[in-house]
């Protein structure tokens, strides 16, 4: 064993960096199986990411919103509109989604400028992190026409691979589609009972 000594917390948080220390152990490992845990991915982030600057995480992903746009526009040769808007389902205009980008009811873009770490595992799972899965599909189930969703990775972080997307497309998730939409307007109809227990209106 190599026991290093420090002069100060700053060089002893650098030197932990990219490596496996004590604390971090549980968020590696996973006794019974199961894919890789957060702990994996930001082990890589820390090897080749730049680091983190301590802005905002909303306020990064809305500052760095327009440079991922052109980047799928240039990357994809396809030209959309960025504004701002929100679609509405036809079921019930308590169900709505805001597409960050969108090709006419056909095609739209869901930007995420994420950690490196969920940066990195979305680009080597080649898979759209759990946590957005429903907002994935709360695309398909608002617009009915929509044929396909692309879900950027902007991550200027990361110069070897700041940017990829994923395509979905509404055939791959279609069982899923009906399950949570029906879902959906059950949790509605539930909502504006109580609210109108509580409120008289």
């Amino acid at each position: 064993m190599q026991t290093l000594k420090f002069q100060n917390k700053e060089d002893w948080m650098a030197a932990r960096l990219g490596k496996i220390t004590g604390s971090r152990l549980g968020s590696l490992i996973s006794l019974r199986g199961g894919g890789r845990k957060k702990g994996f991915w930001e082990l890589i982030a820390e090897r080749v990411a730049l680091p983190h600057d301590g802005e905002n995480v909303m306020e990064r992903g809305l500052r760095l919103e327009g440079d991922a746009i052109d980047r799928f526009e240039k990357e994809t040769g396809k030209k959309g509109d960025s504004s701002l808007v929100m679609w509405v389902s036809e079921d019930n205009e308590s169900i709505a989604v805001s597409p960050d980008w969108f090709l006419g009811k056909t095609e739209a873009l869901e930007i995420k400028c994420l950690n490196s770490a969920s940066h990195i595992e979305a680009w080597v799972t080649k898979e759209v992190p759990g946590e957005y899965d429903f907002q994935k599909l709360q695309y398909f189930i608002v617009n009915p026409k929509l044929e396909k969703l692309y879900f950027a990775f902007y991550d200027p972080r990361i110069p070897a691979k700041d940017f990829f997307f994923l395509e979905i497309n509404r055939k791959d998730v279609e069982p899923e589609i009906e399950v949570y939409r029906e879902e959906q307007l059950k949790i509605l109809k539930e909502v504006e009972q109580i609210t109108l227990e509580l409120t008289g209106f």
